[in-house]
């Protein structure tokens, strides 16, 4: 299929993103360079484009973008801090207040950071389409010297990224529209600016999520040289996430097994291993996350920490209540008496707060939180010591990890209690918001748990129930012209 590229950028732009008509480079080549003079080294840097919008670096797609909700992907606004783990900042103010909007659940549909979040999506998406596109030419491994190993890998980790953007937009949104290729012409857009159903997005991600596992190697690092890339296990453990938000428990089993077969990950001796920048890709339990770098260009700094410097990240009280009292995860998470969120900035003394090119990784998937899945499941299927037994493997590493101040915690275990399988499922739920803290799961799992609205509201919060789903961005509907229906509600 012949590339169209200004047209397919125009709509991309029209439909999805509203960007400008800028020819903007893909890492450090232009759109036509892939279509037209394809390399090795255009092509590879096709597929590390679609890595970017995981990314929190400033200003990936919009310069300081603000009110549009494009300074950085805003998952810990989503995520964190509606949910009421986290506060925008620590002393109250009105800077940023779309945020605080999203925090009382007071918000319309022309919010930041629904536009944000759907154009990094998106964009990640349309990345991963036209490298997609390129490594399916039957002569690209002819024309660029491309060996068919080297391929298939990259074919598997961009098949896992389209399948990662999906699968954020369908649980933010529910049904969006389906782009699975670049587009030839306008009147190609309009055929895939309807709403396509959750069942059809969650097909297309099954789909991509298989394809990764078939074409990526069986190994911990799918090459070596660059650990931060896609691999079997972040493919594996993403096809164990999308069957526990379906609620599918066997499957979810069926494949941790498949993983775990493999002996790649295990839970660290230290709490915060998964966290320090002293030990990215040198510890044994981070399954997926991106690579942030220092000193590099184009910028690939974490720019969260530079908000960090601003007064913004700050535990709620209602998070630091949910700790026992000397439970060291909460000072790993966040240090209360010095306001510095440890975790997000992957040192424990501060030194990276205020930094927007610091070097701390952003983790989406670790080992912990898919031992988590496995004890849901095995509690859900009724096996609740089975499911207790892991939790206590969570809070006995927890439990050996010294705390900050040098003390040695001393947490409840749980297996053996004989509690029922609801009280097994709340202890579940409670261990999950203690040990992912600030990871950006919580309001996603208070949602396939059913239980936000009773959860939020109890906060003192503005939940409605049709805030399980939130609303399209006002901004593409009206660029769709209509065709792009709003969640009901909005």
């Amino acid at each position: 299929m012949k590339n169209l590229s200004i047209i397919y950028t125009l709509v991309l732009c029209l439909m999805f993103v509203g960007c400008d008509l800028n020819e903007e480079p893909i890492g450090l080549i232009t759109r036509d360079q892939i279509n037209t003079e394809p390399t090795v080294n255009s092509v590879t840097s096709s597929v590390n484009s679609s890595y970017q919008l995981l990314s929190n670096t400033l200003n990936i797609i919009g310069e300081w973008d603000w009110n549009g909700g494009k300074v950085l992907r805003n998952d810990f606004i989503l995520q964190d801090i509606a949910a009421g783990d986290m506060n925008k900042k620590w002393n109250p103010d009105g800077d940023q207040a779309w945020m605080d909007e999203i925090g009382a659940f007071n918000f319309t549909a022309i919010n930041g950071a629904f536009n944000g979040i759907w154009s990094y999506d998106y964009e990640g998406i349309s990345r991963a389409n036209m490298a997609i596109n390129t490594l399916n030419n039957p002569d690209i491994t002819t024309n660029t010297g491309l060996d068919n190993t080297t391929r298939d890998r990259l074919l598997g980790e961009v098949h896992f990224l389209r399948a990662f953007y999906y699968f954020d937009l369908l649980n933010n949104f529910g049904g969006v529209p389906l782009l699975t290729e670049p587009l030839e012409d306008f009147s190609s857009a309009y055929e895939v600016s309807n709403r396509a159903s959750e069942e059809e997005v969650i097909a297309l991600i099954e789909n991509d999520l298989e394809a990764a596992v078939n074409y990526l190697p069986e190994q911990k690092f799918s090459n070596p040289s660059e650990p931060w890339r896609v691999s079997i296990g972040a493919a594996k453990a993403m096809q164990a996430k999308v069957d526990l938000y379906q609620e599918n428990w066997q499957m979810v089993l069926t494949h941790i097994e498949e993983l775990e077969s493999w002996g790649f990950y295990s839970l660290n001796p230290h709490y915060f291993d998964a966290f320090s920048v002293e030990k990215e890709f040198m510890e044994d339990e981070v399954i997926f996350a991106y690579d942030h770098r220092q000193g590099v260009n184009p910028s690939r700094g974490n720019g969260l920490a530079a908000l960090m410097g601003w007064g913004f990240v700050a535990p709620t009280q209602n998070f630091i209540n949910a700790f026992e009292e000397d439970d060291p995860r909460l000072d790993y998470t966040v240090n209360i008496e010095t306001q510095t969120p440890h975790k997000l900035l992957g040192s424990t003394d501060g030194q990276y707060k205020g930094n927007d090119d610091s070097p701390g990784n952003k983790i989406y998937i670790r080992y912990a939180d898919v031992l988590l899945w496995k004890a849901e499941a095995l509690i859900e299927t009724g096996d609740v010591d089975g499911g207790l037994e892991i939790i206590d493997q969570i809070r006995m590493r927890a439990e050996n990890t010294p705390s900050l101040d040098g003390n040695n915690p001393d947490l409840e275990m749980y297996s053996g209690t004989g509690v029922s399988q609801e009280e097994a499922l709340q202890l579940l739920y409670h261990e999950r918001r203690l040990e992912l803290g600030f990871e950006s799961h919580r309001l996603n799992d208070l949602k396939r748990w059913g239980n936000a609205e009773e959860v939020l509201t109890d906060m003192g919060k503005n939940f409605q129930d049709y805030n399980y789903l939130y609303p399209i961005p006002q901004g593409e509907i009206d660029r769709s012209g209509g065709q792009i229906e709003q969640n009901p509600g909005y």
